[in-house]
Parts: C-alpha cells; sequence; structure tokens
C-alpha cells in the first residue's frame, strides 16, 4: 500500500432513525435489531466492517437505542448457562457475536436532520483520519463484504470511495446519483453527484450505495450544516463539494444488493440468507416451492377460462 494512502481504521455506523418503513415491527425494537434468520442487521454490519479490517465501530444513536450496544456484550450469566448445558455451538454464537472492549463508542443525534448531519455528530470521534460508512439497512450477500471489496479498491487509488449500483430508472428519484466521466473496471471516476433528481435530470443510472470510504476534509464541508434535499442536511452535498478539492471514485461491487429497510427487501434476504444456509438451506427450498405450487393454483382458480388460457 503507498504511503500516501492512510489506513481506514473506524467506520461510522448512523443508527438513530425511527424505522419507520418497518411499522409496527420497530415501534419498540430497533431496526438494525431485525434479524435476518438468525443474525441482526446489525451484527451484519460489524461482521463486514470487521472483514474489512475495521478496528473501531462508532453508532450514531438516538434515545432508546441501547440494546444495541447490550448486543455486543458477552454475558457472564449466559454463558455460564450454555456452559453447564453443554451448548458448546451456542457459546461460540455468543463469542463470535461479541466485540472487544472499547471497541464500540457512540455519538449522540438527538434531532433527526439527516444523514449528513448523522455522519457529522461523529466528528470529534472519528478525528482527522479517512472513515468508512456503513448504513446497515443496506447489505451485500457475497463471499466478500462489500466493504472488504471496497477497502481493496481504496488501497490501491486512496482519495474517496462510494459503493455504487446501477438502478431502475424510474427509482433514481429515491438515491443520490453519480454524474461520471470515467470507466475503468469496478472503479469509475466522478466528476458530480445529484441527490434524489427527477428521472428526466438524472446524469445516469448509478447510484450510490450505503457504503462509503471518505477522507475527513468532508467535516469542514458538514460543518456548515447547509440544507438540501427534504430540507436536510445531505451527506451528498458535502461530497460534491469535496468532489472539487480530492479524487472521488465509484466502486461497483460485486454480489446481490438487499435493501433491507422495507418489507420486500427484508423478505428477500430472509429467503436469500437462509437458502445460503446449509443446515435449513433444503428444507426452505421445499417449503417455498409447496408454497409456490399452492399460491399458483389458487392464482389460476380466481382467473377467468381466457385468462387462464392466455397464462398457460
Amino acid at each position: 500500500m503507498s504511503e500516501k494512502i492512510r489506513p481506514v481504521r473506524k467506520a461510522v455506523l448512523p443508527v438513530a432513525g425511527l424505522g419507520t418503513r418497518l411499522l409496527p415491527a420497530t415501534k419498540a425494537m430497533p431496526k438494525e435489531m431485525l434479524t435476518i434468520v438468525d443474525r441482526p442487521l446489525i451484527q451484519m454490519a460489524i461482521e463486514e466492517a470487521r472483514q474489512a479490517g475495521i478496528e473501531e465501530f462508532i453508532f450514531v444513536m438516538s434515545a432508546g437505542k441501547d440494546v444495541l450496544l447490550r448486543h455486543f456484550e458477552c454475558p457472564d450469566a449466559l454463558m455460564e448457562m450454555l456452559e453447564k448445558r453443554n451448548k458448546i455451538e451456542h457459546m461460540q454464537k455468543v463469542q463470535e457475536s461479541s466485540v472487544p472492549d472499547g471497541a464500540i463508542k457512540t455519538a449522540s443525534q438527538d434531532i433527526a436532520l439527516g444523514l449528513g448531519h448523522a455522519i457529522w455528530c461523529a466528528k470529534d470521534l472519528v478525528g482527522d483520519e479517512p472513515f468508512a460508512i456503513i448504513l446497515p439497512d443496506d447489505t451485500v450477500r457475497h463471499p466478500q463484504s462489500c466493504l472488504a471489496q471496497m477497502m481493496d479498491a481504496y488501497n490501491q487509488s486512496g482519495g474517496n470511495v462510494v459503493a455504487t449500483c446501477i438502478v431502475d430508472p424510474q427509482d433514481v428519484s429515491k438515491y443520490g446519483i453519480l454524474d461520471l466521466f470515467s470507466r475503468d473496471g469496478n472503479m469509475v471516476g466522478i466528476k458530480g453527484l445529484v441527490e434524489k433528481p427527477k428521472a428526466e435530470n438524472a446524469p445516469s443510472d448509478m447510484a450510490i450505495f450505503g457504503r462509503y470510504i471518505l477522507q475527513p476534509e468532508i467535516f469542514a464541508y458538514l460543518d456548515r450544516h447547509e440544507t438540501g434535499a427534504g430540507g436536510e442536511i445531505q451527506l451528498t452535498d458535502a461530497m460534491v463539494h469535496l468532489i472539487h478539492d480530492q479524487p472521488f471514485y465509484g466502486f461497483v461491487f460485486e454480489g446481490e444488493r438487499l435493501d433491507c429497510g422495507h418489507e420486500v427487501g427484508f423478505v428477500k434476504a430472509q429467503i436469500a440468507y437462509a437458502l445460503d444456509k446449509d443446515s435449513i438451506s433444503q428444507e426452505i427450498a421445499d417449503y417455498m416451492m409447496e408454497k409456490l405450487r399452492e399460491y399458483h393454483a389458487e392464482t389460476m382458480a380466481t382467473q377467468s377460462p381466457k385468462s387462464r388460457q392466455e397464462a398457460a
């Protein structure tokens, strides 16, 4: 690795949101504690960060989310009970879901003023060094985590790197969209960003995915607390300024992108990861086939003869 490229040791995880898209499940439980098969989203995010070499995790939190911190503890009473019952495999799972003391730091975001504001809240804990950002709602199904893929690219390019993927043109208004000027393999050169543009105004169909590697100079622009789309302090707007000062790249990651922050994406993630787990995959596949046959039969039964003929 070039001496000019500073290593990334810290990751910021904005976890202060209310998770309104998944109500009522998130009424009393943080959305980051919702599980995909047997692992909560926040644990999946930490595992991804660890695979990328991250050593310190900064949670930007709001009130009532202390359970996120407790999840990464290794309770003595629980471990003693599991040991007495000879639940060795369960003990291992608890240990693997824990992190060393002091590895998690917290910053408060009492008022939801946007992603840019959430990242700004971590400024003092990040300090003067490059850092990663992981949005736990989003996950990528691939043997090498999305952030680990990005870190390999960053260690060659330096600068700022954001994960990107192609989205349907009708969905560009939901994302920050890249304005590109070059492409070399998985790396694309970025000359601009537009937050949630209308389809006719979008500079491309490549959206920012919830993974970033940014230089600390981003905080100089976040300090301004400028509001953008939706009246919020947008991280995208600060990055637009930084693009004029430093190299900025998009990284086209490999793997299946799953947005777990809404109903359809959450269910898709359950299916995908369940089929990846050898101990349950066959039973899940058999059950899905049975349900699909039932669904097809019920659908055909409610259709008109003409519709059935056309479907056949």
